[in-house]
């Protein structure tokens, strides 16, 4: 790997430490606000934070109607992700949730691929779905608690993991159409009106109502981990190929569970470090066919 290629490497691991130590930091905000406050605050500053970006980085803001109505369908979609990340970290264990979205949400992504749009698969990728299915129920304790999985911890962050399923499926289909950090923009824009609707009751806007610890973690999840590490993951993944991205979402659950340890005295469970490595490696096996042609293509 030459050096130029090395910085944008480097550049995707700290995006994705960046948003796995999020997890943390938005426990820390929506325990000294709510999830409908937190949601609005979230999305309303990494939408302001990422127009000086566009800006400087000369980004097209030319699409068509249909990119626009992908827009509008990810907005909405993102906008209950972000109530569900919340809610969740209000229940439940920052590097938990953070491990078991970012280890489930790419499994159920290709799940939908086939089942929906009958993406083809190979005999390969059909046993590296096995294995990750394997490392899902593994995180999810099935094979010791069976059901009792379900619980309000643990739901809230299943449905995270689907709803950014279909968000990633949308962003797939209308990436031809539309500059990837201008899409951001808009998804951004429309998460964080659908937010401030269902924020409006509990008056998002009486700022001198929220403490530091809140401001302190509402900017370091809209700014560094919504505006900063978006647009190094972006720019990363433009010169790294955006094939290759994949297993870098391994790298989120570390962040979020050293975090969790430091911040709250989580404890990291076997079952967790299994089912997380499971997962990655599922993704790593989904994948090499579409490395190897990536490689014959640049030779």
């Amino acid at each position: 790997m030459d050096n130029n290629k090395t910085k944008y490497v480097i550049g995707m691991i700290v995006a994705m430490l960046i948003w796995g130590v999020a997890w943390t930091s938005g426990k820390a905000a929506v325990e000294h606000s709510n999830a409908q406050i937190a949601s609005f605050w979230r999305y309303a500053i990494s939408f302001i934070g990422m127009l000086p970006v566009i800006w400087y980085m000369k980004k097209s803001l030319k699409t068509d109607r249909v990119a626009y109505i992908y827009m509008i369908i990810a907005g909405l979609l993102s906008a209950a992700f972000s109530y569900l990340f919340f809610a969740g970290l209000s229940h439940g264990d920052a590097g938990y949730g953070g491990t078991m979205v970012t280890s489930l949400s790419p499994l159920i992504t290709y799940l939908l691929s086939i089942m929906i749009f009958g993406t083809k698969v190979t005999t390969k990728q059909i046993i590296a779905l096995c294995i990750g299915v394997i490392g899902a129920i593994i995180l999810l304790h099935i094979p010791t608690e069976g059901l009792d999985f379900l619980t309000i911890d643990s739901s809230y962050f299943l449905a995270c993991a689907f709803v950014w399923s279909l968000v990633t499926i949308i962003t797939q289909k209308v990436s031809h159409r539309v500059e990837p950090m201008f899409y951001t923009l808009i998804v951004f824009a429309i998460t964080a009106l659908v937010n401030m609707l269902f924020a409006l009751p509990y008056e998002p806007f009486a700022i001198a109502s929220f403490d530091m610890v809140f401001w302190l973690n509402i900017l370091f999840v809209g700014l560094l981990s919504g505006t900063f590490a978006m647009a190094i993951f972006f720019i990363s993944a433009s010169k790294i190929g955006a094939h290759n991205t994949g297993v870098f979402m391994f790298i989120v659950p570390i962040g979020a569970i050293v975090s969790s340890m430091f911040a709250y005295g989580e404890q990291i469970e076997l079952s967790t470090i299994l089912g997380c490595g499971l997962s990655f490696l599922a993704v790593l096996l989904f994948n090499i066919r579409s490395f190897r042609k990536k490689k014959t293509v640049t030779n």
